[in-house]
């Protein structure tokens, strides 16, 4: 029994004390008593509270400035920073895409894609896409970052059918899904519904986007249909916390975006 309780402590000094305040600092930031915009405790009072040096605390903050979690301001300290992606429920700017959204909102946007494959639809997917279930789908997974910092997950599902000879290398290339769907299978005016929620990020999501395990995230899902009202695309899109908000717009601000 000794044995056992020596070789935890030993394990749990294993891991450097930056890194130990880093986890500290990022369970602080994501709780309810804080929020965009927030100052967190100077570095000395940080130091006094932990029991580190001010360079250690530095350089646990650092590390999160870098993941984009933190921000520092020469004259009012190091605070969470406001959100970077202000993401429209209006089905007139909504349809844009999320490239364009975070363009029209002065930042540069890139995605990278992170699983593309042909599968079959479950039972979920299948009803809305309006398909048997097992159908023939293509599925791909693409996390978006707004200035280099990663603010969301966006996994889509279509029919394969509607997209049969899409591959990976067509979303790669950078070009928009809509723009293909419109410029290369002719599927024309698009309308979407969107249900806009709340779900806890898995263990993949939570490394991507640089958050704790269960951390409660944006939950957006949307189904996209044709002229026709043919479902064209269902997509699930996890949206950082503290980095994505939704917000409707008036009908000139619309207007301007698009």
């Amino acid at each position: 029994m000794k044995v056992t309780r020596q070789r935890k402590q030993s394990d749990e000094g294993a891991i450097p004390p930056y890194r130990q305040i880093q986890a500290h600092l990022q369970e602080l930031i994501v709780s309810p008593d804080y929020g965009p915009g927030d100052r967190i405790p100077s570095e000395r009072a940080l130091a006094e509270q932990l029991g580190h040096s001010r360079m250690t605390v530095r350089k646990a903050i650092e590390a999160l400035i870098a993941m984009g979690l933190l921000e520092r301001h020469s004259t009012s300290g190091t605070r969470i920073p406001v959100p970077r992606v202000a993401r429209p429920i209006d089905s007139l700017a909504a349809s844009q895409g999320f490239r364009r959204i975070i363009q029209a909102g002065g930042g540069t946007a890139g995605n990278k894609l992170l699983h593309f494959e042909q599968a079959h639809a479950s039972a979920k997917v299948a009803n809305r896409l309006k398909l048997d279930e097992g159908a023939e789908i293509v599925m791909f997974r693409r996390l978006w970052t707004a200035n280099e910092t990663p603010v969301c997950i966006e996994t889509s599902h279509l029919p394969l059918s509607l997209v049969p000879d899409l591959a990976a290398q067509d979303l790669i290339a950078g070009e928009s899904l809509y723009s293909l769907l419109h410029n290369r299978y002719g599927i024309g005016v698009m309308h979407s519904e969107r249900e806009i929620g709340v779900t806890t990020c898995t263990e993949m999501e939570a490394r991507l986007l640089n958050l704790g395990i269960g951390t409660a995230c944006l939950l957006l899902q949307v189904q996209v249909h044709d002229e026709k009202g043919q479902p064209v695309e269902f997509m699930r899109s996890v949206n950082h916390p503290k980095l994505v908000v939704f917000k409707t717009q008036t009908e000139t601000t619309s207007s301007v975006a698009t």
